[in-house]
């Protein structure tokens, strides 16, 4: 059975990311980014769903679910990233290949911004690419899963 369902869950604040620093961000709103990144996924021959959210253990709630609905997960958790264990271990329970994904180059911003507790549970990472980081994502997940 070839596996093609990828889950892109966004976390906290990406519901106004088109009020963040288009600098940094890119100037997209959430559902730009997510038709782009609807986009990249249709062309790799995946089936794409999206869910973002404010709140913490909504976001654990929605990687114990994707265990039954994803074949992968391409994760851009926002702050979450640089502290949530809970998260980090949520990913790690569900056993499927997950590439972290952020938009700015968090190695060259603040201090705190450098660490993620997730990394080492993910195939892989990408950053400061803006939107074309998804693609990449998508692309170590189709190599992962040799689709």
């Amino acid at each position: 059975m070839i596996r093609k369902r990828v889950e892109i869950m966004h976390g906290v604040n990406f519901d106004v990311l088109d009020r963040r620093d288009p600098g940094l961000y890119g100037g997209l709103s959430l559902t730009e980014l997510e038709v782009k990144i609807k986009r990249f996924a249709q062309e790799l021959d995946f089936e794409p769903s999206f869910g973002q959210t404010n709140h913490e253990g909504e976001f654990c709630e929605n990687l114990h679910n994707a265990m039954d609905t994803a074949d992968a997960l391409v994760l851009n958790p926002g702050a979450w990233t640089h502290y949530s264990y809970a998260i980090r271990d949520a990913i790690e329970l569900t056993g499927l290949p997950a590439v972290e994904v952020h938009l700015s180059d968090i190695e060259n911003r603040e201090d705190w911004r450098r660490v993620s507790v997730i990394r080492d549970v993910c195939i892989g990472h990408v950053q400061g690419k803006g939107v074309d980081g998804y693609r990449d994502a998508l692309e170590m997940l189709r190599k992962e899963l040799g689709t």
